[in-house]
C-alpha cells in the first residue's frame, strides 16, 4: 500500500492543535462569532476532540483538535492521530499546537490511522489527509508508513492465505520492487544443504518449509536480518489449547517485522549491504512430526533436545542464525514472536530486545524514542546457562521450571553466532491486542522502526 502525504501548498482547511491549557487563551484571541462557537461547544481540549468550526455559508473554516496535558499525550503514542474518526472529509493544515520535535512522529501517526485491512470484505473509510508540515521529511514518514502497512497486511492474512509460501511470494515481491536478489531452499533440499532444524519443525505439514535469502546492496557494512517465519504454530506434538491457538497466523510477526525493516532500508537508500534470512515452516501434528525427547543436530552441529514441540522458534532460527553469522555481518539482528514469558514480563506493547553492546542499547533507546517505537532491554544472563544445558545434549529447546523464558530463549539463540558478533534479538507480540490512535487492532510492527532509526549511528553510515 503506497502512502503519502498532501505537498505543501495544498489547499487545505487550518488545523489548530490545542492542549487543555490552550483553549481559552485560543479562543480569546478570536473573533467573537469563533469564540462564542468555541464556548457554546464545550470544547475543552482533551485527546482526540474535535470541533468543526463553520463559516458563514457552512463550510469548513478551520477545526479544532485537542492536544491534552502532556501527562495525558504520554499514555497515547500519536496522539493527534485520535482526532481522525471525527474529522470532516477533506485535506487540513497543521496551524501551531506541536511541537517541533514531534511533528514528524505525529504526521507518521496520522497516516497510521489511515491503515485499513479489507482484503476479505470492502470496509474502506475515507480519511481525512493532512499538508506535509514544514521540517517533516515527507518522503521518509511516507516509507515509514509503508513498512508498517506491509508488516500489518502480512500479519492480518490468515494462514489459509499465509504459509510458507506465501510468505515467499511476499519476499519476492519486495525484492523484486527494491531489485534485490533472492533465493529460496525448499522441502527436502534443506536437508541436503544442512539446514536440519528448519526442515525438522515444517516436515509435518503438506506445506513445505523453506528458507528466504534476500540480499541487497553493494557497498557499506554488512546488516543481517533473521525473522521467524512459523506461519501457523499448532504446537506439535505438545499441542496448544484451542484458547493457546487463537492468534497462531501472528507466528510470523518476527518475518513479517523484518521485511518491513528491509522496506526502510532499501525504499531509503541506506548504505549497507543487507541480507534477509526467513526460515518459513508450519508447525504441524502428523505421523512424521519431530518429537518430545528427540535430538536434533543443527547446522552449527550443536545436539539440541527437544522437551517441548512448542517451542520451535528457536530451532527454526536457529539454523538461520548460523548461516548468516558464517557471512561475518557487521550487525546481526533476530526477531521474533518467541515467547509468552516477555508478554507477561513487559506487556504487548514493549518490545523487548537483548545485546550485550552498550552502545548498541543506548542508541536503540534514545531511537525508540524519538520514533514512538517502545523498546525495553532485557539481560543476556550469563549465569541462566545452565538452565539451556540438559546434559544428554548441547542444548534444552524448553528448560523445565518456567523461570526467565524470554532470557533462556535468547540464550539458546546465542549460542548459534559467535562470541565476535554483533547481535540483538527481538522478542516481539507483533500484535495490537486493543484499538488505539495510530494503531488499530491487528498485527503491528514493533521495534523495526527504532533500529532503523539506530542503524546510522550503530554502523557508522
Amino acid at each position: 500500500m503506497t502512502v503519502a502525504l498532501a505537498p505543501a501548498g495544498t489547499d487545505a482547511v487550518p488545523l489548530h492543535v490545542l492542549g487543555t491549557e490552550d483553549v481559552a487563551l485560543w479562543a480569546g484571541q478570536q473573533s467573537d462569532r469563533i469564540r462564542t462557537w468555541v464556548e457554546a461547544s464545550g470544547f475543552k481540549g482533551g485527546i482526540g476532540a474535535v470541533l468543526m468550526i463553520p463559516d458563514a455559508n457552512g463550510h469548513p473554516e478551520a477545526a479544532l483538535v485537542g492536544y491534552g496535558t502532556p501527562a495525558t499525550r504520554r499514555r497515547d503514542r500519536f496522539a493527534l492521530a485520535a482526532a481522525l474518526p471525527k474529522l470532516a472529509k477533506g485535506t487540513y493544515r497543521i496551524e501551531g499546537g506541536i511541537d517541533e520535535d514531534h511533528l514528524e512522529q505525529e504526521a507518521l501517526g496520522w497516516l497510521l490511522a489511515c491503515y485499513n485491512f479489507d482484503r476479505y470484505r470492502e470496509n474502506s473509510v475515507e480519511r481525512p489527509s493532512l499538508v506535509v508540515p514544514d521540517r517533516v521529511d515527507a518522503a521518509r514518514v511516507s516509507v515509514l508508513a509503508e513498512a508498517e502497512f506491509l508488516t500489518r497486511d502480512l500479519i492480518n492474512t490468515p494462514a489459509s492465505d499465509m504459509g510458507p509460501e506465501e510468505l515467499e511470494t511476499a519476499a519476492r515481491a519486495l525484492a523484486d520492487k527494491h531489485k534485490a536478489k533472492i533465493t529460496v531452499i525448499t522441502g527436502e533440499a534443506l536437508l541436503k544443504n544442512n539446514f536440519p532444524m528448519i526442515h525438522a519443525v515444517g516436515r509435518a505439514s503438506d506445506r513445505a518449509p523453506r528458507l528466504i535469502d534476500m540480499s541487497w546492496g553493494k557497498r557499506g557494512p554488512k546488516v543481517t536480518l533473521v525473522g521467524k517465519g512459523v506461519c501457523f504454530d499448532t504446537g506439535g506434538l505438545n499441542i496448544k489449547p484451542g484458547s493457546s491457538m487463537g492468534l497462531m497466523k501472528k507466528d510470523m510477526g518476527g518475518a513479517a517485522n523484518v521485511l518491513g525493516l528491509a522496506h526502510m532500508i532499501m525504499a531509503s537508500g541506506l548504505e549497507v549491504r543487507l541480507r534477509v534470512l526467513i526460515p518459513a515452516v508450519e508447525n504441524s501434528v502428523s505421523g512424521n512430526s519431530f518429537r518430545p525427547q528427540d535430538i536434533l543436530t543443527s547446522r552449527k552441529g550443536l545436539t539440541v533436545e527437544i522437551n517441548n514441540t512448542d517451542a520451535e522458534g528457536r530451532l527454526v532460527l536457529a539454523d538461520a542464525l548460523t548461516l548468516g553469522a558464517e557471512d561475518t555481518p557487521d550487525l546481526i539482528v533476530s526477531m521474533a514472536t518467541l515467547t509468552g514469558a516477555a508478554r507477561v514480563a513487559v506487556g504487548p506493547d514493549l518490545a523487548p530486545y537483548y545485546t550485550d553492546d552498550d552502545v548498541v542499547a543506548t542508541s536503540l533507546d534514545l531511537s525508540a524514542r524519538r520514533m514512538a517505537d517502545p523498546v525495553w532491554r532485557m539481560p543476556f544472563h550469563d549465569p541462566y546457562e545452565t538452565m539451556i544445558e540438559p546434559g544428554i545434549a548441547d542444548l534444552d529447546n524448553a528448560p523445565k521450571g518456567g523461570f526467565a523464558g524470554s532470557i533462556t530463549a535468547a540464550l539458546f539463540l546465542r549460542r548459534f553466532v559467535t562470541e565476535d558478533d554483533r547481535y540483538i534479538h527481538f522478542d516481539i507480540y507483533g500484535w495490537q491486542p486493543t484499538a488505539a490512535p495510530g494503531r488499530p487492532k491487528g498485527g503491528a510492527l514493533q521495534g523495526a522502526r527504532a533500529l532503523f532509526d539506530s542503524l546510522p549511528v550503530l554502523l557508522d553510515l
